[in-house]
Formats: C-alpha cells, sequence, structure tokens
C-alpha cells in the first residue's frame, strides 16, 4: 500500500540556523527509493520554499497551513481569504498601528515601510522585510495574511473577527487563515484526490500550527524540539532537528 510522509519545514526538517541536517536529506532521499510519497505541510507560502523542494526533489506540498495545496506539481485544493473581513481587519490594525503582510503564492507585500515587529519576525525565517504595498490585498487574492502585535493584543481580534483563525508564530506575529483552515485540512483534501488511507500517513512537526495535522494523520510524530503541547498531540516524539530526529523516527517507524 502506498504511503505518503508531510515534514513541517522550520524546526522540522530545518534546524535553528534554518540548514537542512545532511542525515534528514538522507532519509527523504531513502523513503522516496522505495516509493514513498514525500510531501512539505508548511505555513509558509510557496515562493519561500521553492529552493528546498528543489534540494529534496518534492513536489508535493501543503502551504499557508492548508489554504494552497499542491500534489506532484498539481494544485489540487486553493482557500484564499474573504476579502469583506479582510477589509475590515486591515482598517482595525491600522488604528491600533499592528502592520501587516499581505501575501499569495507568488509574492508578499507589506502596508508599512518599515517596521521593527516585522523585521525581527522575518529575520528569524531568514527573510527581508517585505516591500510596501499597501492596497496588494484589493489586487490579489491572499491565502494569508500575517498580522504584527504582541499577545496581549491578540485577543481582541480573535473576539471581532470570527471568519478567520490566528496561528502566533513568533512572538511578534500571527498567521491570519479562513476560519477553520489547518494543516489536516489540506491533507484531507489532498487524500480526496488519492488512493491513501489515513493509516498510511505520517506527519512530522514541532510548532502549535502542526497539532492539528499530526492528529490527523494515521502517525503524528513530535520533533524532540517540539512545543510540549504537541508532543502532548502526538503518537511519538523523536529526538531533536538537530540531533537526526527524522531519520531516527523514519528508522524506528520502518519506513527507511
Amino acid at each position: 500500500m502506498t504511503k505518503i510522509v508531510f515534514f513541517d519545514i522550520d524546526g522540522t526538517l530545518l534546524n535553528r540556523e534554518k540548514q537542512l541536517p545532511a542525515r534528514t536529506k538522507e532519509a527523504v532521499k531513502l523513503l522516496q527509493n522505495k516509493g514513498i510519497y514525500t510531501a512539505i505541510a508548511t505555513g509558509r507560502a510557496p515562493f519561500m520554499f521553492g529552493d528546498l523542494r528543489k534540494e529534496l526533489n518534492i513536489q508535493s506540498f501543503i502551504s499557508f497551513n492548508g489554504q494552497y495545496v499542491v500534489f506532484e506539481d498539481e494544485v489540487v485544493y486553493l482557500n484564499p481569504l474573504h476579502i469583506d473581513p479582510l477589509r475590515k481587519l486591515v482598517v482595525q490594525a491600522k488604528e491600533k498601528q499592528h502592520p501587516l503582510v499581505f501575501m499569495n503564492e507568488l509574492t508578499m507585500k507589506s502596508n508599512h515601510p518599515e517596521h521593527a515587529y516585522i523585521e525581527t519576525s522575518f529575520r528569524s525565517l531568514n527573510f527581508p522585510h517585505p516591500e510596501p504595498q499597501p492596497d496588494f490585498y484589493e489586487q490579489n487574492e491572499l491565502y494569508q495574511t500575517l498580522l504584527f502585535c504582541s499577545e496581549e493584543d491578540e485577543m481582541e481580534y480573535r473576539e471581532q473577527f470570527p471568519e478567520f483563525t490566528f496561528i502566533r508564530w513568533h512572538p511578534y506575529s500571527l498567521d491570519i487563515l479562513p476560519i477553520g483552515g489547518s494543516k489536516a485540512v489540506g491533507i484531507k483534501k489532498m487524500l480526496e484526490r488519492l488512493p491513501f488511507k489515513l493509516e498510511d500517513v505520517y506527519a512530522f512537526g514541532d510548532g502549535l500550527n502542526d497539532i492539528e495535522m499530526l492528529q490527523a494523520a494515521g502517525t503524528g510524530v513530535a520533533m524532540g524540539n517540539a512545543h510540549p503541547l504537541v508532543k502532548e498531540q502526538a503518537n511519538m516524539v523523536t529526538a531533536d532537528v538537530a540531533d537526526d530526529g527524522i531519520f531516527l523516527a523514519l528508522e524506528k517507524l520502518g519506513l527507511i
């Protein structure tokens, strides 16, 4: 029976220095050599991990935490943000002086020319501050928007915008997704088109946006460096990303 393994990127495939460990790359290659499908499941936009897909020879991915899904280079699911509540959120964020970054599959633009929260958050991903284009959301379908505010400011947004799901990924930043959007939904949409059974689906992750994915997969594996809540929801906890956690788990699971 065909199997498929989904990998988160940051803290899972990539270590803290945003580098791909050699044994992780080897593990992915071993899976592919055995005819096991490999896929990426990330909160990142497609344009943010093109080089990684090329290096790992991966053509299937779930991006924007489930809103843009591709299997073997074919788009199988799109779920853009609704424009009306987004317009209201843009107005509120401007009043509160909380900047935003708008994202589609090809690029991202900021509504602020320069902001320390954006700078700091994006530095953690090894990306520069996006170029400003405040009206980008009016001219393009967006699959994710980033809101930059502290934790004490986020609850008001959660209460006032039930149309969106908010997922914090950095002390200064939240992902804004369509309500109910998750990597788990992305997996489900991919499986609707393909002959995989749930017990043949494996997923690796470390962050809060991975919890639903690990719960949905037949086998959910948390990295040793994962958030404690992620470890609680996983079927298995492996070693740290820096200690070949992916390779060791795949070996233990008998997949390589």
